[in-house]
């Protein structure tokens, strides 16, 4: 069956929490809050799901599980049933329902951890109505499973439910299959009926190439957990960004260099989302702040960024603009939206996108180009260097005919730029 998560943590190293390895002092809240954005429902960072009113879930930690030996080290043993009554010893019910198990999945009791039984037994007591289970902190089938089952069937006969299972280690995909047979054979046998359809998530270094195995392979995985490879790309783990200036006091800035990706486009400029046809964006468009803005079904003059003096003619469905100013002169100029506004922005977005451009093998790039310009860069009679030019940004680029050597690209600008700076037309 295809891969069909019903839910997508977004997890977070803070505090111990079940967790990547984010980048920064505050990487944890930043991963969270960005997680959030891009579409993952919840997190584990408490803090962010206390700043942020992100929803917060997560499951126990190996530790917790590895930090007891034996039932007699569970401290809180009785719990009430959920319809009221005298307090039952959780841990005594667990023990019977574990030799119950055992017999219907023909495995020896004593080969279930009494530890992690005594773990189970006092989350679960702590949290009745919100019991998940990690498997695989000693043997998932022998262990983990045996130990779960009895302590959900014990929280049911007080009128309580788990909520689900994790796993972070092995065959993720084939242990899914494995374990929601277990509960289907559980269910079935002791009369539960929601028992088959209990939750289980995974986690374990998961990656987009993860999710198409899971998706081409087939699994029983409702739940999944992310984390290092959302937060730190292993394609791309910093993004290499440098401060450059493009106007100062209305005046076009231009940084000159042999390497065409560094090369500046001065001016204030205003942005622009073309769509096509089927209503999907296809390019964004850059244009100077005082050109008019382009209309749908215009053909409109583009040049490619990244192929030196190539341009070409394209004509949008749709025209949307995309650039709103929130601060201005030191102040917040438009009220902020809220992060549930982002949130639904972002997905709205997303979801507008070609599936060409989804994809996770060779998608099409996304292209965003700046306009041709209705006019060309001049200097006013009364204006000389940069504080009088005005428009054609792309005109500083090379034209088709110009070499297209980095060499000639600099000796091209050079001359562009002792010609305007001269006041020359």
């Amino acid at each position: 069956c295809p891969l069909n998560p019903t839910v997508i943590l977004a997890l977070s190293k803070q505090g111990g929490l079940w967790s990547p390895f984010p980048l920064g002092p505050d990487g944890a809240l930043s991963a969270s809050r960005y997680s959030y954005i891009g579409g993952f429902d919840c997190t584990s960072n408490i803090l962010a799901g206390k700043l942020y009113g992100i929803p917060v879930r997560g499951t126990i930690a190996h530790s917790f599980i590895m930090s007891f030996r034996s039932l007699e080290e569970v401290q809180a043993r009785e719990l009430p049933p959920r319809a009221g009554g005298d307090p039952v010893d959780l841990a005594g019910l667990a023990v019977s329902w574990l030799q119950r198990v055992c017999d219907l999945l023909r495995t020896p009791p004593g080969k279930a951890n009494q530890g992690e039984l005594a773990a189970f037994v006092s989350y679960a007591v702590t949290f009745p109505c919100d019991f998940q289970g990690l498997l695989d902190t000693y043997c998932v089938r022998r262990s983990g499973l045996p130990n779960f089952c009895a302590v959900a069937l014990a929280l049911h006969q007080l009128g309580y439910q788990a909520i689900g299972v994790r796993l972070d280690s092995g065959d993720l995909a084939q242990q899914s299959k494995e374990i929601r047979g277990v509960f289907q054979a559980c269910g079935a046998h002791f009369q539960v009926p929601w028992f088959g359809t209990i939750p289980i998530a995974v986690s374990n270094n998961i990656s987009e190439q993860s999710l198409e195995e899971f998706g081409r392979e087939g699994s029983e995985i409702d739940m999944i957990g992310i984390g290092t490879n959302l937060v730190t790309c292993p394609l791309q783990p910093s993004l290499g960004c440098v401060y450059k200036l493009v106007e100062v006091n209305g005046s076009p800035c231009l940084k000159l260099t042999e390497d065409e990706e560094k090369m500046t486009i001065p001016g204030m400029k205003t942005i622009y989302r073309l769509y096509d046809a089927a209503g999907h964006p296809f390019m964004d468009l850059m244009a100077l702040e005082e050109e008019p803005s382009p209309s749908a079904g215009q053909e409109l003059g583009i040049r490619v960024l990244g192929r030196l003096g190539e341009t070409t003619k394209v004509i949008p469905t749709t025209v949307e603009l995309l650039h709103r100013t929130y601060f201005r002169d030191g102040q917040v100029c438009e009220p902020l939206p809220s992060l549930p506004e982002v949130r639904t922005h972002a997905q709205v977005s997303l979801n507008l996108l070609s599936p060409a451009h989804r994809r996770l093998h060779e998608p099409q790039p996304y292209p965003v180009c700046p306009a041709l310009p209705t006019s060309h860069w001049h200097t006013p009679g009364n204006a000389t260097g940069f504080g009088g030019l005005s428009k054609a940004t792309t005109e500083l680029l090379p034209d088709p005919s110009c070499s297209h050597s980095q060499v000639a690209v600099t000796e091209r600008l050079h001359q562009l730029f002792q010609e305007l700076s001269q006041g020359s037309h």
